[in-house]
């Protein structure tokens, strides 16, 4: 990937934060399962958030400077996995595997991005977004862990 300059940069990250919305959504109302809806639908909303902060980042200096990063471990679980298409009927762990994947590919893309500008509060933006995808790479892997524990693996 390369970028003339730091707003188109900022222009495709917010297109990819939009179509990960999307997705959630999308998938949210396509699926039965009550709990896996729910999770999706605030995936969604968090990937909301993620496009208004970078729509709006002279107003979010402070939320970016005020920012805590905290490790977070990461699982690999999705690294390990092939990609997938959704399909109608999708079982819930299949949702959970595409899920994973999407998150751990926007990780990447923020990490990658991070190449791309030298100026620091740029970067600093970037590395929180990062710390974000990788909470909810985490989260999925968690609720993969928990329902694969229950089916006795």
């Amino acid at each position: 990937m390369t970028f003339e300059s730091f707003e188109v940069l900022i222009e495709f990250a917010i297109e990819k934060e939009r179509e990960a919305a999307a997705f959630y959504t999308d998938l949210a109302g396509r699926t039965s399962f009550s709990g896996v809806k729910d999770s999706l639908l605030e995936m969604a909303e968090e990937e909301k958030k993620h496009e208004s902060i970078l729509k709006n980042l002279g107003d979010n200096k402070a939320l970016v400077e005020e920012y805590e990063f905290k490790w977070i471990p990461d699982m690999k679980r999705s690294d390990y996995m092939v990609e997938l298409k959704y399909e109608d009927g999708m079982n819930y762990i299949d949702i959970l595997r595409l899920a994973m994947k999407r998150e751990e590919q926007a990780l990447k893309m923020y990490n990658e991005l991070q190449k791309k500008t030298d100026n620091p509060e740029n970067i600093k933006l970037l590395k929180v977004l990062c710390q974000e995808e990788a909470k909810h790479k985490l989260f999925l892997e968690g609720l993969y862990d928990d329902h694969m524990a229950e089916q006795g693996d």
